[in-house]
Order: structure tokens, then C-alpha cells, then sequence
């Protein structure tokens, strides 16, 4: 539903556009260029993929094939669903005439791989991936390459996207472990 109201207001130049736009202008340039480069660039595939190909390859050696595809499926659909957005939605970036900065794919891919990679490695690492998911919408706000919109919608999307993926091989789990006797019981 968020992303639906999002898109509703970037599409029909509404009120919470008008804001985004007004924040974005007091914020673009602000921190130290190099840094908050280095943040955005944490949503390049070059840099996200490989943290969660390492983690697939972690939960296919702990034999939880099940996870590792529903994460896998969820990051496939990242670019399947933001690049037709970015056509119908058409919004130009900040600092350019350009139009297809709607929703941001490198906010989407960072939130899909940090949080996929958590979901499989372990919970511990959720700070983290939430962190380097933060850090990236930062930058690329700061750096002018997203309006904060484009970064929300993306996060609300892939949390959509990260649900699925969760249910998917929770699933799984459970229909496995229905029929499986207990180590503490045994067989009945």
C-alpha cells in the first residue's frame, strides 16, 4: 500500500512530491563527496551481488536449497519489476532532465541483496544488512542521484519482494518438518 500511495503522488505531482522535492533540494551535496559516493555506490550489482551469491553459496552448503531460491527469485525480480516502472512512471532525477529515476533500482538492489544475504546467513547479521540498506538510500539521495521518494518506494517494494521470500521457504520448513518424526519422540 505504500508504494502504491508513492507512486500515486510521484505520478500525480501530489503534495508528498512537492515535499520530497523541497527536502531533496536542502539536502543534495550535503556530507563529503567521496563518502557518500562510496554509499551509493553499496546498490551497484558489482558490489551487492556478490555479497549475496555468498551467502546463496553459504545456505546451499548448510543444505537450505529452498531459501537460497526464493532469495535468489526475489533479486531476479528486482530489475523484471523496477525497470517497467521506471518507463510508465517517467520522473526525471534531480539534478538531470532524464527521465526513469522511479523507484530506484540500486536502492532496490541493495535492500534485496543485504536483506536476502541476512535472511540466510543468519538474523544476527540483520543490523547490518538494515545499515548498508540505510546507508546506500543516503547516498544516493545525498549524491543527487534519487529523489527520497524514489529510495522509499524501492524499499517498500522489495519489502514486499523479501516477505514473499521469507513465506516461500518458511513454507518449505514446515511441510518438511510435518511428516518428520521429532529426535526427541521418535517414530509413533
Amino acid at each position: 500500500m505504500l508504494f502504491a500511495l508513492i507512486t500515486w503522488q510521484v505520478v500525480g505531482h501530489g503534495p508528498l512530491r512537492a515535499l520530497d522535492e523541497h527536502v531533496d533540494r536542502a539536502v543534495v551535496g550535503d556530507g563529503p563527496a567521496g563518502l557518500t559516493e562510496l554509499l551509493a555506490d553499496l546498490g551497484n550489482v558489482q558490489v551487492a551481488l556478490p555479497v549475496l551469491a555468498a551467502a546463496v553459496g553459504l545456505a546451499l552448503h548448510r543444505r537450505r536449497p529452498g531459501p537460497a531460491a526464493a532469495v535468489v527469485v526475489a533479486m531476479a525480480l528486482v530489475p523484471a519489476l523496477v525497470a517497467p516502472l521506471k518507463e510508465l512512471t517517467d520522473r526525471p532525477g534531480p539534478l538531470t532532465p532524464e527521465t526513469g529515476y522511479f523507484p530506484s533500482g540500486h536502492a532496490a538492489t541493495a535492500m534485496v541483496a543485504y536483506v536476502g544475504a541476512a535472511l540466510l546467513v543468519g538474523s544476527r547479521l540483520m543490523p547490518v544488512a538494515v545499515l548498508l540498506t540505510l546507508a546506500t538510500g543516503i547516498g544516493l539521495v545525498l549524491r543527487g542521484h534519487h529523489w527520497p521518494l524514489d529510495v522509499l518506494a524501492s524499499w517498500s517494494l522489495c519489502g514486499v519482494l523479501l516477505a514473499g521470500a521469507v513465506m516461500v521457504s518458511s513454507r518449505g520448513r514446515r511441510r518438511r518438518g510435518a511428516g518428520t518424526p521429532s529426535r526427541r519422540t521418535g517414530p509413533s
